[in-house]
């Protein structure tokens, strides 16, 4: 070393410059070296000298990446690859004070006391290294580095109120991915940072938020690690972690060297904890503040000066002690109990004989575990390595060829891919060491192209998952040593750590029941647990939803889409009901009460638009005296009420008062006192729900159908059911309020007393057959007598039909040739011309005379039709709530409507008809001999010499009669 080589300690906090300071010093020479705790902060210092210098004088190398070229000045390494014996000019260590951590210290210890530069070597850490660098490193020199920038510690702060640019740290993969999900949901997205990442995944997930598209990250403690981003705050989701052998609380020198990333360059930074994180001792928040900190006094060591005589010499050069009191003997790593459990083995130890048989297991041993399987696995994959490079002094192609295409799959979560890349990083580190496959650059290549290709779907899917704002929920559970992570997917279902666990319905969780034993009972406190925020976020979008997203079940239930979030419950007034909600008690009163008031919201305004012209009776101040009693009667019944039931006061009411009520709507009915408007399908289907509600049913009844005018009438029904509905049971249907007035319309103008018969209209507008109708009238009080009679000719027809019966009549009279048509009861056809027709027979033609005398032939058989005739059934005969209202005159003048429909033209109008009582033939001869008539329910007896219609000489006869 020559004798003008300058060593420096460069201490001091995080924003202090050093690593800026060494770079600018190594660059001052002509060949430097420097070491870096991470391969992230290797990669990044990399591309910063690669952007003064140019790529062709700069190394990296890491692990698993090296680039080496030709002309290399200077080299970028993690400090476990930093070379030996190049003799450069220029040495740096970063982070000396990692000497004391009990993984890798042994590295820094060594890099400590053996490494040296040409003309200067610089270690970059805290003060707390300034008594030990003291101590083991003769001639140091100290330059201390004041922070550019104050620290401030800004006390506990919600995720939810975490302000922007903040970077929040966890110590677990499952503890990071939690919170970014949170995050996500609650402010949009966050970067995701960890040691474990690729270089590639984590400068794209880097550039995510020093771009800005998102304000978050999220990372575990390597950000303590020179890893420069423009971060504003820290906080610490947790003051301990697990160190890989057990959970310790992080000792102040670590938090401060991780709160120390907040405020860089001139711009002050604040720190705070969050989530379960307890608030911090105000003396240990002074002291990062003031970066005062415990020096440190013992030093991580491990013997250097290794004996490859054997596996046995190298195992005790390994566990050899220090000889110096501020050293200590570094506990057994990774790779001494590799070689331990390798040298056991008979395939190993037969071939570990020799020095360089004993180097080269030694080097396989150094081979890091990034599966992290177990170490047994770890060992196996060891042994093949090694035994396959004594035999072949290589590994081999083709298995290497298997082992890399089947990690070549960009395919799989989160999970998936990163176990893909921790498992080719191992390759990609035996493709890096020189002399271990045949084709160095060929597999160099694969191995990373391979990594390259699966750390841009991992930093795809990251993306995907904590960036998008897609509707998915991810619950954590933040406890111990690990956090659950849930999800919500858009069916409700909540998953924890990928098992289905229950259903998110509305604003309740209803636990999976399959699920049982500890594990159900951890996963489900780990959902409840985490759904918290979620509930205030969901209780926010319920609260702006629009009404269209709400409705009511026939049932009374409330629904927000698809989701039960309430029921309805009596109020103190049928249209004034009261809303229950559907939410659990870990959503907290304010999610409750938030999700009742929008849902009594709804229902009001609901209940005010539906049944506004109701309301508007009541709201009405000029109504008065009886007109006033009867609108609140009405508003009571909700629009509908059997006239039935209120005769006498319709009857008290003057025209006037009728009047009042009828600009309302009110529309005073034969059978029913109601308004049209609330006849109309929605009115209906929640005056049900309401009238249900009032009863205190316990199953509510549906509304029937939309557009029926007749549905069957259900025995079962509760007791007002129908005319709540808008129906009127009448027998075993019941038709429709409204149509059931325009039926009685319809029926006053007929003769109740003698008889009538169903009118096309009737039947149209009940939609009815013949015989349904005539049920339907009997379930309404009126008698119907079933009867036959010969099928009367359509009038169309019967014109049709007349020319060409006139004709034939006229060509006999005159003697004329008549055609051979025989009578066959029908009008004649004309047919095509054809052959002479043959001479009939004498008796199929009718002679001249029977019809100059008057005489009808006789007519083939006619067709038979069924009719009713209905007649007002006696008061004893009438169901119980079928009979009229008892009423005054009615909007159109009618008299009592105790009387019969069409009762009341019978009585002002004379009982005569052509100078004969109205009735049926034969009234007032015994019963016995009436019976024994047939009944024809003609309203006039018949003419003895009326001409049949179907008689097909009809027109011929009417001619003569006219002549004659």
């Amino acid at each position: 070393m020559s004798e003008q080589s300058r060593t420096l300690a460069v201490l001091g906090p995080t924003n202090t410059g050093k690593t800026h300071y060494a770079i600018e010093r190594m660059l001052g020479y002509r060949t430097g070296i420097i070491g870096l705790p991470l391969r992230l902060l290797a990669r990044e210092v990399y591309d910063k000298i690669v952007a003064i210098r140019g790529p062709s004088v700069v190394a990296l190398v890491t692990g698993e990446e090296r680039i080496v070229p030709d002309r290399a000045q200077y080299w970028v390494c993690t400090v476990e690859a930093m070379p030996e014996g190049i003799g450069a000019d220029f040495v740096a260590v970063d982070e000396i004070q990692l000497c004391a951590d009990p993984e890798r210290g042994h590295v820094f210890t060594d890099r400590l006391l053996r490494m040296r530069g040409l003309r200067e070597t610089q270690f970059l850490g805290s003060h707390t290294m300034r008594p030990t660098i003291a101590a083991l490193v003769p001639g140091v020199e100290f330059l201390s580095r004041e922070r550019m920038s104050q620290l401030t510690y800004s006390g506990p702060k919600k995720i939810a109120k975490m302000p922007a640019r903040s970077a929040i740290v966890g110590f677990s993969v499952e503890n990071v991915y939690a919170i970014a999900e949170l995050l996500r949901r609650q402010k949009g997205g966050a970067a995701v940072v960890m040691g474990a990442l690729s270089p590639r995944t984590r400068n794209a997930q880097v550039a995510l938020y020093q771009n800005g598209d998102v304000d978050y990250l999220v990372a575990t403690d390597a950000i303590g690690m020179g890893l420069n981003l423009d971060i504003n705050h820290v906080a610490f989701s947790s003051l301990s972690k697990f160190d890989g052998r057990r959970m310790r609380y992080l000792q102040p020198n670590e938090l401060g060297q991780i709160a120390g990333r907040a405020g860089r360059g001139m711009s002050n930074g604040t720190f705070g904890v969050t989530g379960e994180a307890p608030d911090l001792d105000p003396e240990l928040a002074e002291a990062i503040m003031e970066h005062r900190f415990a020096p440190i006094r013992k030093l991580e060591w491990r013997n250097a000066r290794l004996q490859f005589g054997t596996t046995a010499a190298l195992i005790g050069s390994l566990e050899a002690r220090p000889d110096h009191e501020l050293l200590a003997r570094a506990r057994d790593a990774d790779d001494l109990a590799a070689l331990k459990t390798l040298a056991e083995q008979p395939d190993v130890a037969g071939r570990a004989m020799g020095g360089p048989a004993v180097k080269l297991l030694w080097d396989v041993c150094r081979v890091p575990d990034f599966r992290g399987i177990s170490a047994a696995e770890h060992a196996s994959l060891l042994e093949r390595i090694y035994c396959d490079l004594v035999e072949f002094g290589r590994v081999p192609d083709d298995w290497l060829a298997q082992q890399v295409t089947r990690l070549d799959r960009t395919d799989g979560d989160i999970d998936t891919l990163s176990k893909r890349l921790a498992y080719i990083r191992t390759w990609t580190y035996v493709a890096q060491r020189k002399g271990w496959v045949d084709d160095e650059n060929h597999w160099r290549g694969a191995t990373r192209a391979v990594e390259d290709r699966l750390s841009d779907a991992l930093h795809e899917r990251l993306t995907q998952r904590f960036v998008d704002r897609r509707t998915s929920v991810l619950l954590r559970r933040l406890k111990q040593k690990e956090a659950m992570v849930a999800e919500v997917n858009d069916q409700g279902d909540v998953t924890v750590e990928g098992e289905f666990v229950g259903r998110l319905e509305g604003f309740r969780f209803m636990q999976d029941r399959s699920a049982a034993g500890k594990e159900a009972r951890t996963l489900q406190q780990a959902s409840v647990a985490a759904l918290a925020p979620h509930f205030h976020l969901k209780a926010d979008r319920f609260y702006n939803a629009p009404d269209t997203e709400i409705d009511f079940t026939e049932q009374g239930g409330l629904l927000w889409g698809k989701e039960a979030v309430g029921k309805l419950t009596p109020g103190a007034d049928p249209l004034k009901p009261q809303v229950v909600v559907f939410v659990d008690d870990e959503a907290g009163p304010d999610v409750a009460a938030k999700v009742q008031r929008r849902l009594q919201h709804y229902i009001d305004r609901k209940i005010a638009a539906l049944f506004e012209p109701l309301l508007n009776i009541q709201r009405d101040e000029t109504l008065n005296g009886l007109a006033r009693g009867f609108g609140f009667r009405m508003v009571e019944a909700m629009g509908l009420i059997p006239r039935g039931e209120v005769a006498d006061e319709v009857k008290a009411l003057d025209q006037e008062a009728r009047g009042a009520l009828r600009k309302h709507g009110i529309r005073f009915g034969q059978f029913t006192v109601f308004l049209p408007l609330l006849l109309k399908p929605a009115p209906t289907r929640l005056r049900l729900v309401l009238w249900s509600l009032s009863q205190g049913l316990d199953e509510f009844p549906e509304a029937p159908p939309p557009g029926l005018v007749t549905v069957p009438a259900r025995g079962d029904a509760p007791k007002g059911y129908f005319t709540m509905a808008g129906y009127r049971a009448a027998g075993d249907r019941a038709i429709r309020i409204d149509m059931l007035e325009r039926l009685a319309d319809m029926l006053r103008s007929e003769d109740t007393r003698t008889g009538f018969e169903a009118k096309p209209d009737m039947l149209s507008i009940t939609g009815m057959t013949l015989e349904q109708f005539a049920l339907l009238m009997q379930g309404l009080g009126y008698k119907a007598e079933r009867a036959e009679r010969a099928k009367v000719k359509p009038i169309d027809q019967a014109i049709a039909d007349a020319p060409a019966q006139a004709a034939e009549a006229a060509q006999e009279t005159t003697g004329d040739v008549v055609a051979d048509v025989p009578d066959e009861g029908a009008a004649p056809i004309a047919a095509e011309p054809a052959a002479a027709p043959e001479e009939p027979a004498a008796q199929d033609e009718p002679p001249v005379e029977a019809l100059v005398s008057g005489e009808t032939p006789e007519a083939p058989a006619a067709e038979v039709e069924v009719f009713y005739t209905f007649t007002w059934a006696p008061r004893a005969n009438r169901a119980r709530g079928d009979r009229p209202a008892q009423s005054g005159r009615g909007p159109r003048g009618t008299q009592n409507a105790a009387a019969k429909p069409g009762e009341q033209d019978a009585r002002s109008k004379p009982q005569r008809h052509g100078g004969k009582p109205r009735g049926k033939p034969g009234k007032g001869k015994p019963r016995d001999q009436r019976e024994e008539q047939p009944k024809t329910f003609a309203a006039r007896p018949e003419k003895k010499d009326r001409i049949d219609p179907d008689n097909p000489f009809a027109a011929a006869l009417m001619g003569l009669r006219t002549k004659g």
